[in-house]
C-alpha cells in the first residue's frame, strides 16, 4: 500500500489540547506506514488537501471561509476525517449562557453535526447501536469521570454506531432544555461526497490552566475573555484511560487510513 500521509489538526480554547495531541501521536506512531504533519489549525490548505487522512481535535477552531471549502473538498473528493469531541463545536459567552451560533453552516454540514449543549459533566454509559467492524466486540460500557455528554443538531445523513440516551437540563447554557429522553449518537459515520466523516463526541479533558487562552492563541466569541479562568477548580480526565475509549481511537485511526469500509 505504501506510505499513508496524514494530518493531525489539535488546538482551540477551553481544553487541555497537550495531552490528547501527545496519546493521538503515539498512536499514529503505531503504524509505521504513516507519516503526520501537525497543526494547531486550518491554516495549512496545501498541507491538508494532500493528505490521505484527517485526525482532528478541536475546539471552538473557526476555519475561515477557504479553509472550510478546502476541509469540504478534501472529504468530498474521497478523504476520510476521524473528527473528534469538540472540532463541531463554537461557542459565544453571552450573559443568558453560552450560546452555539449557526454560523459555519458548510462546515458543520461537512461534519454532519454542530455542538449545541452539554449537562453537567460525569460518566455516562455507551453502547452499540449497529453492526459495523468499528463497534464489533465493545458491548456497553462507561465513559470516563468528567465527560461530556454532547447534545447536537444534525446535518445530512448520520450513521450512528454508538449511542447513549439522555433527556433533562443542560444548565448554563442558552439552549439548556432537553426533555425528551431520547438516544444520541456517541460514535457516527457521515457519508459526504466520495469520502466520509467518522466522529466520536466524547474525549474531553481539562486541567488547571485551560480556561485561558494559549499564548499566541485567539480567544473566540463575543465575551471570550470574560469566560476566562485563572486557575480551573477541577479535573476532568474524560475517557482517554478508559480501554474501549482507546480502542475506538485505534480503529478510528485504522479506519482513517483505510483498512476499515468507508461507510
Amino acid at each position: 500500500m505504501g506510505r499513508i500521509d496524514g494530518y493531525l489538526v489539535c488546538g482551540g480554547n477551553w481544553h487541555d489540547f497537550d495531552y490528547p495531541r501527545l496519546r493521538l501521536l503515539e498512536l499514529l506512531a503505531e503504524h509505521e506506514d504513516v507519516r503526520v504533519l501537525v497543526g494547531r489549525d486550518f491554516r495549512d490548505i496545501d498541507g491538508i488537501a494532500g493528505c490521505r487522512f484527517l485526525v482532528t481535535y478541536t475546539c471552538d477552531l473557526r476555519p475561515s471561509e477557504a479553509e472550510v471549502e478546502n476541509l469540504a473538498r478534501f472529504v468530498e473528493r474521497g478523504g476520510r476525517w476521524f473528527a473528534l469531541h469538540g472540532t463541531n463545536a463554537v461557542f459565544e459567552m453571552e450573559p443568558d449562557g453560552v450560546h452555539s451560533p449557526r454560523i459555519l453552516r458548510r462546515y458543520m454540514e461537512t461534519l454532519g453535526s454542530q455542538f449545541i449543549a452539554h449537562p453537567p459533566v460525569g460518566r455516562y454509559p455507551v453502547w452499540p447501536v449497529a453492526e459495523h467492524p468499528l463497534v464489533e466486540g465493545l458491548g456497553r460500557w462507561e465513559t470516563g469521570e468528567g465527560e461530556e455528554l454532547y447534545l447536537c443538531e444534525y446535518h445530512g445523513e448520520v450513521r450512528p454506531l454508538l449511542a447513549t440516551r439522555f433527556g433533562g437540563e443542560a444548565p448554563g447554557f442558552a439552549e439548556s432544555s432537553w426533555p425528551e429522553e431520547r438516544e444520541w449518537p456517541v460514535l457516527y459515520l457521515h457519508p459526504f461526497g466520495e469520502g466520509a466523516v467518522l466522529y466520536l463526541t466524547p474525549g474531553h479533558r481539562r486541567r488547571r490552566y485551560d480556561m485561558l487562552v494559549a499564548p499566541g492563541g485567539q480567544a473566540f466569541g463575543s465575551a471570550a475573555g470574560r469566560f476566562q479562568f485563572p486557575e480551573y477548580p477541577r479535573f476532568e480526565p474524560g475517557s482517554w484511560e478508559v480501554p474501549e475509549y482507546v480502542e475506538l481511537l485505534r480503529r478510528g485511526i485504522r479506519w482513517a487510513k483505510g483498512e476499515y469500509p468507508l461507510l
